[in-house]
């Protein structure tokens, strides 16, 4: 999959219609950065987004990720199983959000009740090495899910991949 010509072809299309990238990225609920984005071919829209484009643009998924139009039309169920893997991988995002979110809390409980202790008065070795294990703990979790919920870690994965000159497909 070449990336930039997906991106020209996406920038051919939005012109086509004559809809600017802010008309587009607020049709979307993205930004308009993502969709500038999306056009030098720097990054690419998800699978629900793209279906969603093509549905716009009135092609075909594969002319999309192509970068070129095609003579033929996508079939219904292959827009089908698409539209499934889509709502499959929003699911599993979904699933490790909720998995990171309890994580966090667990860990914020566990900061209160360490917090409560010292409070107390609580002040001898095992409590202060349970205090400092804490608060590491709870700094790790909180990095981790800033990381993930800011996408941080997505791009960190994709430039690993170009580093090392392995294409996602």
């Amino acid at each position: 999959m070449n990336m930039e010509r997906m991106g020209k072809f996406l920038k051919e299309l939005r012109k086509e219609r004559e809809i600017t990238q802010e008309q587009l990225a607020e049709k979307l609920g993205v930004s308009s950065r993502t969709v500038s984005r999306w056009e030098t071919g720097s990054n690419l829209p998800d699978l629900a987004v793209l279906i969603e484009l093509a549905d716009l643009y009135s092609v075909d998924i594969r002319e999309l990720i192509d970068g070129e139009r095609k003579s033929e039309n996508m079939d219904q169920e292959i827009k089908d199983t698409l539209v499934k893997a889509a709502d499959y991988a929003d699911q599993e995002k979904g699933r490790l959000k909720k998995k990171m979110l309890d994580m966090m809390g667990g860990v914020l409980i566990l900061l209160c009740f360490t917090s409560l202790l010292r409070y107390l008065g609580y002040h001898g070795r095992p409590y202060q090495n349970l205090t400092e294990f804490t608060s590491g703990a709870t700094m790790a979790v909180l990095v981790l899910n800033m990381l993930y919920l800011s996408d941080v870690l997505d791009k960190i994965r994709t430039a690993k991949l170009r580093f090392f000159g392995k294409d996602e497909k």
